[in-house]
């Protein structure tokens, strides 16, 4: 889930993986103040947080506030993470690599790094401890059935123009969704055995998407850009009114069932009235936002300053 304010960033960079592989390769110094540096992704595992970004950071906490940074063999740049349970997570990012923990993110280990491909992984996803997916920069997008063991890489209907996959989602009602680069939008109706790309309403980059009530999504990106469909077996797109131009990074689905966004500038966006419309969350967050969880009643976002605790309306 990466344009994030860093997407453009993250895409330059990839000009220069090689010849930065072998530092990218060493394991990630313990910064003092990592918890305020660049952050793309955080993710739940169990009770805990665990946030990833530049320099190979990795960092847990407990409740949002204080950070403690993992040991982690790569300094690649980290662009999303997820856990299966509270223990088994994976991290992914540029120089193709993947990480995994089996501990709930004190300590990863590397399962894949290819820094000759030339293309960041931009997301990653697993439907259970074993079968997962990693997706990336130019339709990248490979699977395991063993947890990680072996990677293979997979071809999909919405890759022959090979546009950048920037979120994958599994949705409430099974439905896993993939958007990018360009209007792609690709759908799975059987757990990710086959994919069916989706006429989109708008031809510019999609970088997440959120399930929309029991059946339907949510889908948004450049210039403040958001469409839902009620469904996802019969898809029709409405166009959501955001009220910003900014582009939107990350979202999640409050236990209300209304939706949060975040994006560039600390754009915050809230739903009150089930996905229809949203409205700007006032805050003081100044810093770019990437991706953004619940945390005790409040926000826990991560961007370009790091971690910041946002209250809710």
């Amino acid at each position: 889930m990466v344009p994030r304010t860093t997407f453009m960033a993250a895409l330059l960079a990839v000009t220069g993986m090689a010849a930065a592989a072998d530092i990218e390769n060493q394991p990630a110094q313990m910064m003092p103040l990592a918890s305020k540096s660049l952050l793309l992704d955080v993710a739940n595992a169990g009770s805990r947080f665990v946030a990833v970004g530049e320099r190979g950071h990795i960092l847990a906490s407990v409740d949002g506030h204080q950070w403690a940074q993992a040991n982690v063999p790569t300094r690649a740049t980290l662009t999303a993470v997820t856990f299966a349970d509270a223990e088994h997570g994976w991290a992914v990012g540029h120089d193709a690599v993947i990480l995994a923990t089996e501990d709930g993110g004190q300590n990863w280990t590397l399962q894949n790094f290819e820094p000759d491909l030339e293309k960041p992984f931009l997301d990653v996803m697993f439907l259970s401890p074993t079968r997962g997916f990693a997706i990336g920069a130019y339709s990248l997008f490979y699977e395991t059935i063993d947890g990680g063991e072996s990677w293979t890489e997979h071809d999909t209907p919405a890759r022959d123009d090979e546009w950048h996959f920037n979120a994958i989602e599994r949705l409430n009602n099974g439905t896993l969704v993939i958007v990018g680069e360009s209007g792609t939008v690709a759908v799975s109706r059987d757990d990710g055995e086959t994919w069916e790309s989706v006429p989109s309403p708008y031809a510019g980059s999609y970088f997440d998407a959120v399930a929309h009530g029991e059946n339907g999504v949510l889908i948004f990106g450049l210039r403040g850009n958001a469409y839902r469909s009620d469904s996802t077996d019969e898809i029709a797109w409405t166009k959501v009114n955001t009220g910003t131009g900014q582009t939107l990074s990350g979202g999640t689905v409050l236990p209300s069932g209304e939706t949060v966004i975040v994006g560039l500038n600390g754009t915050v966006l809230q739903s009150n009235d089930g996905g229809r419309s949203l409205e700007r969350l006032p805050n003081r967050v100044g810093a770019s936002l990437n991706s953004v969880l619940v945390n005790n009643g409040r926000l826990l976002a991560v961007g370009d300053r790091g971690t910041h605790i946002i209250e809710l309306r």
